[in-house]
């Protein structure tokens, strides 16, 4: 009896296996469409702000109204940044441009790293209007909210619909070029899960630690030329190599050992560092000035209503409006408590390490992320994409995630509207500038909740048993379980 409850049939081992394939193929039809659904929805919101007649540089001559009365604004910056950037006269970006010293951008400058100016250029080829613009970077964009979706899918099965089937990939998808530097931060979790998978073949790792982390650090160094955020998780991940990444009893390739890994996680920072040079240095050589005014034009920026901050939204109201004070306040404050957000995420990791014996460098960086979304000067609407895959990797408080999607899809529907009625002079209206506030408030006090809780947050299955064995002397059975 005990026999065969240590190794069943090769008839139920194979109907098992048969049995969640079904099931995954079940989950990722059901994600992918979902994913086109909304992203198709995406595409109908925003198109409607461009089309005829065109204006002389190619710009819709409505734009950017659109529809009034409809719920989702049609507002995109892959439609606004046709025109100013030297995107609509095809200059390759950052190399023949610069920046003013009133602080406007020209010669092709963009005001994003090298790789997301680089998919604006490529989505410009062929177009001369802002919409054939709109729809060249759409196609650009599709592989990676796609990507996104499967590797989610793998990751979590059913947990993937809080990516997949939620309104801010109808909200954001197509408005700015996102889902790239999604797709890279989700990509190096990605990496790290398939490499702690147990081979069937050898019923060890795929890949050892050091190796895994080493692509997942080149992939993250790839995010930090699009967004930058994505490079931030490279100090979790070297702390996860450090401590070698695994725990008795956890399995992997070894218990703790009472060294650390330092050659490894140096190994891990080098890699990342490696890439960021060989992305910018071509633009550095080339057109040094153009490569760093995008920088000058980020430390130029003032914390203004478009920002969506908590600066402009409260401590605007203690200076007596954006004086040279608040400006001042806003210039040191911010930098100041990303770096402690950052620091109390690295701390509440180790703690976590200290007890469990595993640091949990996929809720430090959720946890750093929060932190800077928290407190960065700028926090533009679309940002919601990049916390959102964090909500599917670790299991968070299902009302703490619906909370933060409302007070969301009320700020996005809302702050562009304030907008329209500061350009147009037209008379405030109550429910937007409460809906502005209420987006932002419920938003901060959220992330201020997440940067303890994501450390926390135990990861989502089969993600929390990739790596696992179990008492099963068949490998193939440990795999089909996790």
């Amino acid at each position: 009896m005990s026999d065969v409850r240590r190794a069943p049939s090769r008839a139920s081992r194979i109907s098992t296996t048969i049995a969640g394939r079904g099931q995954m193929a079940v989950i990722l039809l059901t994600s992918l469409l979902t994913t086109c659904l909304c992203m198709f929805w995406s595409y109908s919101a925003k198109i409607v702000c461009g089309g005829p007649p065109f204006l002389a540089e190619g710009r819709s001559s409505h734009w950017p109204v659109g529809d009034p009365n409809a719920v989702i604004p049609c507002y995109s910056d892959l439609m606004y940044l046709w025109v100013g950037r030297d995107i609509n006269n095809h200059v390759f970006p950052f190399i023949h441009g610069g920046i003013t010293p009133d602080g406007k951008l020209f010669g092709g400058v963009v005001e994003y790293p090298v790789l997301s100016g680089m998919f604006m250029w490529l989505g410009a080829i062929g177009a001369h209007t802002d919409t054939e613009f709109f729809q060249h970077s759409v196609w650009l964009l599709v592989p990676f909210g796609l990507a996104v979706t499967v590797m989610l899918a793998l990751m979590t099965r059913w947990s993937v619909l809080w990516w997949a089937a939620t309104p801010p990939l109808v909200l954001y998808a197509f408005h700015n070029w996102e889902l790239p530097v999604v797709a890279t931060a989700v990509g190096a979790v990605a990496v790290m899960a398939w490499g702690s998978t147990i081979s069937p073949r050898t019923g060890e790792r795929r890949l050892s630690v050091r190796t895994a982390a080493i692509l997942a650090a080149i992939l993250l160094g790839i995010g930090f030329c699009l967004k930058l955020y994505p490079g931030f998780f490279v100090l979790p991940l070297a702390i996860y190599v450090l401590t070698y990444g695994t725990a008795p009893g956890l399995g992997g390739e070894a218990p703790i050992r009472r060294t650390l890994d330092w050659v490894g996680a140096v190994w891990v920072a080098a890699a990342a560092t490696l890439t960021v040079i060989a992305v910018q240095l071509p633009f550095m050589v080339l057109g040094f000035d153009g490569w760093k005014a995008a920088l000058s034009f980020q430390g130029k920026r003032k914390s203004d209503v478009d920002t969506n901050s908590i600066w402009y939204w409260g401590l605007r109201h203690f200076t007596g409006g954006q004086t040279d004070t608040y400006n001042s306040l806003v210039g040191l404050l911010s930098p100041i408590l990303i770096v402690a957000a950052f620091a109390t995420a690295v701390y509440l990791g180790w703690r976590v390490y200290r007890r469990d014996g595993l640091y949990p460098w996929i809720g430090v960086s959720a946890s750093m992320l929060a932190g800077f979304m928290l407190f960065h000067k700028v926090h533009s609407p679309q940002y919601t994409l990049w916390i959102l895959p964090f909500f599917v990797l670790l299991k968070i408080r299902w009302p703490v995630i619906v909370g933060y999607l409302v007070a969301d899809f009320i700020l996005d529907t809302t702050i562009f509207r304030l907008f329209g009625i500061y350009t147009s002079g037209s008379p405030m209206k109550w429910w937007v500038i409460s809906g502005v506030n209420v987006g932002v408030w419920v938003h901060a006090v959220l992330l201020a909740y997440l940067i303890v809780a994501f450390v926390r947050a135990p990861l989502r299955e089969p993600l929390a048993s990739f790596g696992r064995r179990t008492s099963s002397p068949e490998p193939e059975l440990a795999v089909a379980r996790s």
